[in-house]
């Protein structure tokens, strides 16, 4: 029995090996989604705007959209904030706004900052909303089909490159343009 205990830690590290192994070269930015081919969880929650206005997931019918969550203390949501402005205004893309844990003066003076890409923007401060989608934190951008239901999640900062390779070839599927 002492024998064994002496390779114990041997056997300790090549399991902790094989499972950090398998981990390599897998992109975090494709975090699978349990909501995948499921509508966009039930919710009412105030316009970030409006403070007396609400709204729900009849947000995301009728039209292919994405639902772009982030906040004024997540850096990356600055670096994404051009691109979410170019692909509202260029591009006619429908981008809905969940601002998630966030103070409501600071989200409104960096909209009127930097401009507003989104059509709406639900104002979620406790994450509830953010918790039923299963968000890990900001930026992530979920895309949603004219049904409401959520066809993909991204994970990090959507740019050019991330549109081009993960994002338009999802909506245009969604739009039956594939």
């Amino acid at each position: 029995m002492k024998r064994f205990l002496l390779f114990l830690p041997l056997l300790v590290a090549l399991v902790l090996g094989v499972v950090l192994f398998a981990g390599i070269g897998k992109d975090p930015t494709k975090l699978e989604s349990a909501l995948i081919g499921k509508p966009v969880p039930e919710f009412t929650l105030a316009d970030l705007h409006n403070p007396s206005a609400t709204l729900d997931r009849s947000l995301f019918r009728g039209e292919v959209s994405l639902l772009n969550v982030w906040g004024t203390w997540c850096p990356s949501c600055r670096d994404e904030h051009d691109d979410l402005m170019w692909l509202a205004n260029e591009e006619g893309i429908k981008i809905i706004g969940l601002n998630y844990k966030d103070k409501r003066d600071d989200a409104l003076v960096w909209l009127d900052r930097l401009g507003d890409p989104y059509r709406a923007t639900i104002y979620d401060p406790k994450g509830t909303l953010g918790f039923d989608l299963g968000v890990y934190g900001a930026p992530e951008t979920f895309v949603i089909d004219a049904e409401g239901v959520v066809r993909y999640r991204h994970v990090g900062v959507v740019n050019p490159e991330v549109w081009e390779k993960a994002l338009l070839p999802v909506i245009e599927e969604a739009r039956g343009n594939s």
